[in-house]
């Protein structure tokens, strides 16, 4: 089982590397660990619910100094129920926003702290409503 699923993230991996000409221009300079976060967020585009249950899914990544990705991404966690396709079109989501966002614009001083420093990204299904305080009559 764990053959298929390393199968799934190369074939992930491959379509980043195959389509990497096309990045994000972004004037923003990203200069936090917390600026990372949110601007992977801003490039996450989960799959149509036509293609993929929703499902949560992590990945650890690296940059090098100038906001490349260094090495391959890592997928460390997905939902348990997801089926082989729903995390296979979220594996190839994930690495459709790493290329959509990079490089990532580093600050000088944040491309020097950040490079080669592994950073765990989550990344969630479809987005929900939050739970509302309601209480009976």
């Amino acid at each position: 089982m764990a053959r298929r699923g390393e199968k799934l993230l190369v074939a992930a991996a491959a379509l980043l590397l195959a389509t990497s000409g096309a990045r994000a221009q972004t004037p923003d300079r990203v200069n936090t660990i917390r600026d990372v976060i949110v601007r992977l967020g801003s490039c996450w585009r989960p799959p149509p619910p036509s293609r993929a249950r929703a499902l949560d899914i992590t990945v650890v990544v690296s940059f090098n100094r100038t906001g490349d990705i260094l090495g391959h991404p890592k997928i460390t966690y997905e939902s348990a129920e997801a089926s082989d396709n729903d995390r296979l079109q979220y594996r190839i989501a994930v690495m459709e926003a790493l290329q959509r966002c990079t490089p990532m614009p580093f600050t000088d001083a944040m491309g020097g702290a950040a490079a080669g420093r592994p950073f765990a990204v989550q990344f969630h299904g479809r987005k929900t409503s939050p739970p509302t305080q309601e209480r009976p009559a």
